[in-house]
């Protein structure tokens, strides 16, 4: 199931893409919002002039499916997240021993509960979501129940499920990164997170728990809705020492790339431009005593590999290949020494076997959506995990996106190697015919990751400010656009709350002449969250989505403690929603609708 064959390396449109990627966004961002004006009906959201505009201060549509106490929640929920005592103390005010069981699960779902989570279950779910879909709202399910750990109990948890018998026996003999080892001040992956729900690893039986969670999601979603979403983590199916000694790998062949595109001077071009002269690269792999002559003669011989004479980063990847042995995979190049190593002395079976069942349960989830007509979000982890969550979600791409977009990965924006990240891996989707598709997120690890990158020793992977992950943003954004226009064979989420990010989406897709109804562009927002900008959308024809989480009262206390410290940031920044709440609110009470009922 890993990257293996090579193929053509024709790159097509790359004047375009450059002159694309100059463009500053602020300007779009202007011109974007002077035009504007007017919304259009779903009946009518392809005029014939073929130009769009969403009314984002549209009252009356943005709220057309709520009743008046479900806006007075609203505004009383987004009130009660700007205070700062009752958000620092939000743990102590959702605890139940202090009102009793019954009138505290009442409480909750009159407010947060009610306001962020969509139901108990998958049948009590349903109501809500086929109310969304009646007003152009689709449904990203996600069962949001999280175990309630102790920060003591989650860093022992990570310690043991991220160190191996090998490191442990050898005391940090093997020649690990810091960057990829775990680090018990933080062990606990919950600090400075917000916005992201943490699995820890139990064992192997509670991995199979959360993979049938998800396929429960995935069968809900397929019943509840057309062309649904379900989302799942990565880190939820097994043992991340997996995943950190993967994403290890990946980094250190993709340095030695780096490195021998300098020794051939081609470091100062952009990542796909980096093509290596072939016999120039089996001369240089030789001498350093990477393998025999012969045997590097055979490392490009492959299918198309090599045929051009130049090999790229993507010829490159395909060097780590498909072995009976997962472990075999482990093996990183020396650039000092010239020899490939193993990234660790030894694995056990037992350790073999962890790493197989991971990819086993991901490809049972991979047939469960496609069977369902469901499409797979894999979410985005921290960046010692991402390189691995990511080429593994590349490889069911290529296996399940042959005919549609099924799977779809997920691109962290605020990361300084996004736009790297995104162009490659369009590319290698173009060469190989398959759909490409990508959720856009911002980022939900900053503090954390900036942080333990301090602290630890390695170079910061945040964009210096939110300005420069708002271009990068836009950057890859416009990049995927790009790829539609010409081939429509890409796909793309935009997962925002920032209105001027969806402006400069519309803009785009007015410019390239991209329709609605192609379902190509998708937009997301989190459910108790800018209705403003989710149901105009989505009356205008626009897929668009919630993401919606269901679980328990007293189990999904956790993602509710996040809710409300997200919503302080989010209150406090812009006071918005709530403006437009009561905007609405009065309307109605002038109008005399008191009763309101969505029609």
């Amino acid at each position: 199931m890993i990257l293996k064959g090579g193929s053509s390396l024709a790159s097509r449109r790359r004047a375009a893409e450059d002159e694309a990627a100059e463009q500053p966004p602020c300007a779009l961002l202007q011109e974007s919002a002077q035009g504007d004006v007017i919304r259009q009906t779903r009946s009518s959201a392809e005029p014939a002039s073929g130009r769009i505009s969403i009314n984002f201060d549209n009252t009356v549509e943005a709220y057309r499916s709520k009743k008046n106490w479900e806006l007075l929640r609203s505004l009383l929920v987004f009130k009660l997240c700007s205070l700062d005592f009752l958000v620092d103390k939000n743990k102590e005010v959702m605890n139940r021993k202090f009102l009793g069981q019954k009138l505290f699960e009442k409480l909750m779902k009159m407010t947060f509960y009610g306001q962020f989570v969509a139901g108990e279950d998958q049948e009590s779910i349903k109501p809500l979501i086929q109310k969304n879909q009646a007003f152009g709202v689709g449904s990203v399910l996600d069962y949001s129940v999280e175990e309630d750990l102790t920060q003591e109990e989650a860093e022992k948890k990570e310690m043991e499920s991220c160190v191996s018998e090998a490191e442990k026996q050898n005391h940090g003999i093997d020649q690990r990164e810091k960057k990829f080892k775990a680090h018990r001040q933080f062990g606990d992956r919950r600090g400075g997170v917000i916005s992201a729900r943490t699995y820890f690893y139990a064992d192997e039986a509670k991995c199979d728990q959360h993979m049938d969670t998800f396929i429960k999601c995935i069968k809900a979603s397929g019943g509840a809705s057309v062309d649904g979403f379900s989302a799942i983590k990565m880190t939820a199916l097994g043992r991340p020492q997996f995943l950190l000694q993967f994403s290890e790998v990946l980094v250190k062949w993709k340095r030695f790339f780096k490195f021998l595109a300098a020794q051939q001077g081609k470091d100062d071009v952009d990542i796909l431009e980096q093509k290596l002269e072939l016999e120039h690269l089996q001369e240089s792999l030789t001498q350093m005593g990477v393998g025999a002559k012969a045997d590097i003669k055979n490392w490009f011989t492959g299918e198309k590999l090599g045929l051009s004479g130049t090999i790229d980063l993507l010829d490159w990847n395909s060097l780590i290949n498909d072995r009976t042995k997962i472990s075999n995979l482990l093996l990183v190049p020396n650039v000092e020494t010239g020899h490939l190593e193993p990234l660790l002395s030894r694995f056990t079976d037992e350790e073999e076997k962890q790493m197989k069942r991971m990819l086993q349960r991901l490809d049972v989830l991979a047939k469960h959506a496609l069977e369902n007509g469901v499409r797979l979000m894999v979410d985005a982890e921290q960046t010692y995990f991402q390189p691995a969550i990511s080429r593994l979600t590349l490889e069911m791409q290529r296996l399940y996106n042959q005919e549609k977009p099924i799977i779809f990965n997920t691109y962290q924006c605020y990361l300084k190697e996004a736009y790297d990240n995104v162009s490659v891996d369009v590319e290698l989707s173009r060469r190989e015919g398959w759909f490409f598709g990508a959720k856009l997120v911002r980022g939900a690890y900053m503090y954390q990751e900036r942080s333990r990158a301090a602290e630890i020793g390695y170079e910061d992977p945040i964009n210096p400010d939110y300005e420069a992950t708002n271009r990068m943003y836009h950057k890859c954004l416009e990049y995927i656009l790009l790829e539609i226009e010409h081939n429509r064979k890409a796909n793309v989420m935009v997962a925002s709350h920032n209105e001027d990010t969806v402006k400069f989406t519309l803009e785009k897709m007015n410019e390239m002449g991209l329709r609605p109804s192609e379902n190509k562009v998708y937009f997301g927002q989190l459910l108790g969250m800018c209705d403003q900008i989710s149901f105009p959308l989505g009356q205008a024809g626009f897929p668009v989505y919630k993401y919606v989480p269901y679980g328990p009262v007293n189990e999904v206390i956790p993602y509710l403690s996040r809710r409300a410290q997200e919503n302080r940031g989010f209150m406090k920044g812009s006071q918005r929603e709530r403006a437009l709440l009561g905007q609405e609110l009065k309307r109605r009470l002038f109008k005399g609708q008191l009763l309101y009922q969505p029609v």
